[in-house]
């Protein structure tokens, strides 16, 4: 059990028999009336997420959720499988699962796989992946007063904004959190 006074960003809590992340949380003491926490949940199974308001030091019971490296290898239909990396045994989760995070997966990719009471919840994507660019607009130079940007669609289908620089056959860094360029690698 954790107090909802604990709650940090990134803490993962059981509500109502289902997983959730916290992704945003705020302490509020009005003038009138008892102390309250108003939290943001991402529910780790269908990526959902909800506003849920706590009385403050209510408690919630903490969910443990199990990281296990594991490596991408292909997609199937809507399907995208994993190996374990020390027993080979291969797993699938649905692209229901895995939400806005399978555009960032590469084939042969190590990442961390969630795993709550046996069961794969989702994955842990790092905070930034390299991918290579397969198709770009020509950079027209000339009459920009700031950086000027380009839609560029990644070899996972991606689609981003670049500077006009990057060019077809460029590898790019690519935010996951957020999804924007970062820089050339």
């Amino acid at each position: 059990m954790v107090s909802t006074n604990d709650l940090r960003t990134g803490l993962t809590i059981e509500v109502d028999g289902e997983v959730y992340s916290v992704v945003d949380f705020q302490h509020v003491k009005p003038g009138k009336g008892s102390a309250f926490v108003r939290t943001k949940l991402k529910n780790i199974r269908t990526g959902g997420v909800i506003e849920r308001t706590f009385r403050a030091g209510e408690k919630v019971n903490r969910a443990h959720m199990e990281r296990k490296e594991m490596q991408y290898l292909y997609s199937e239909g809507d399907s995208f499988v994993f190996m374990d990396n020390e027993t080979y045994d291969q797993t699938s989760l649905s692209s229901d699962q895995l939400g806005d995070n399978a555009k960032y997966l590469k084939e042969n990719m190590n990442i961390q796989v969630l795993i709550y009471n046996g069961e794969l919840m989702g994955i842990d994507l790092p905070n930034s992946v390299e991918l290579k660019v397969v198709s770009a607009e020509p950079g027209v130079r000339g009459d920009t007063a700031t950086g000027a940007t380009k839609a560029a669609t990644l070899e996972t289908g991606l689609v981003i904004q670049v500077p006009l620089f990057v060019e077809e056959g460029d590898v790019v860094k690519v935010d996951t959190r957020t999804g924007e360029y970062l820089e050339r690698a």
